[in-house]
């Protein structure tokens, strides 16, 4: 889960501990330092784990819904063949970062709509000023408007407010403006987040099943019998998905999930209807214990 809010008036300063704090559209941000990896930092806002960096391997992705988007932008196309990438939400650029590592010269848009904390991760956590990432400071749904017809080999869409996807990215109207920014054959991905009774997660299988005739969901067990609230990942296409082998991947992971499609996938849903604009809502608050 994610949070990004509006931007506001920055303040910089260290804790005690060496971590970076200030203030930003979504709250206090901290970037706390990784004890067993040198160079590598975890972005909190208001105390809630947002993301983990690397800097100095870009390539460790250390949660669990990142590792499975990084499994998807290894599957997309040959191995380090550059692509056209565009990233709905920013936090702390992490997938921005691993996509310019393993696939140099691609060429990257990150839509952030909290300024203030776009700021404060470009200060403390620099982009490599080789790698081609242009920062938005917009809406998603805004700046995926300004994306060009059919440019885009991805469309990854990490997008929280607090903790809570906004009810305008979650539309088959949102899915129309993706659809018009991807290449043919390119991917739409999501990370959705969602608790017992997943209405949420059906509704989002649902919408995605309205615009794209193939699609694959990754989660953890648990998650996907309803027993906790939890991330899962959305792959959408008009192409064969490569489902066997990110199911081998993610299966494999440090925290194994499980990936679901076709059939299985429409019975999940459970004949949900396509959310539009006039019936989305934004995606359920977390419960406190997901932070703790």
């Amino acid at each position: 889960m994610a949070g990004k809010g509006r931007g506001s008036s920055r303040q910089r300063g260290r804790g005690t501990s060496g971590a970076a704090v200030g203030q930003v559209g979504g709250g206090k941000a901290e970037l706390a330092p990784d004890r067993e990896r040198a160079e590598a930092w975890t972005l909190l806002l208001d105390g809630a784990p947002q993301s983990h960096v690397d800097l100095g391997d870009p390539g460790h992705l250390a949660f669990a819904y990142q590792r499975r988007i990084g499994h998807l932008i290894d599957l997309a196309a040959p191995a380090r063949q550059p692509l056209n990438v565009v990233h709905l939400g920013g936090g702390a650029f992490t997938l921005a970062r691993y996509t310019a590592a393993a696939r140099p010269r691609s060429t990257q848009q990150v839509v952030e709509i909290d300024a203030a904390l776009v700021a404060f991760v470009r200060e403390h956590l620099p982009l490599d000023p080789q790698a081609r990432i242009r920062v938005r400071t917009l809406d998603a749904r805004a700046g995926l408007a300004k994306v060009p017809d059919g440019w885009a080999d991805l469309v990854i869409a990490d997008v929280f407010s607090g903790a809570r996807t906004p009810a305008h990215l979650t539309s088959t109207e949102f899915l129309d403006d993706v659809r018009r920014a991807l290449a043919p054959g390119g991917w739409y991905v999501a990370n959705l987040a969602d608790g017992p009774p997943l209405a949420h997660l059906r509704g989002q299988i649902a919408t995605a099943a309205a615009r794209f005739p193939h699609l694959a969901m990754a989660a953890d067990p648990v998650v996907w019998r309803g027993k906790r609230f939890g991330n899962a990942v959305l792959a959408a296409a008009d192409r064969e998905l490569p489902v066997a082998e990110f199911t081998r991947r993610v299966a494999s992971d440090p925290h194994p999930g499980r990936v679901e499609h076709g059939r299985a996938l429409t019975d999940f849903a459970g004949g949900a209807a396509p959310v539009s604009d006039g019936s989305a809502v934004a995606s359920p608050q977390p419960p406190p214990s997901v932070f703790h």
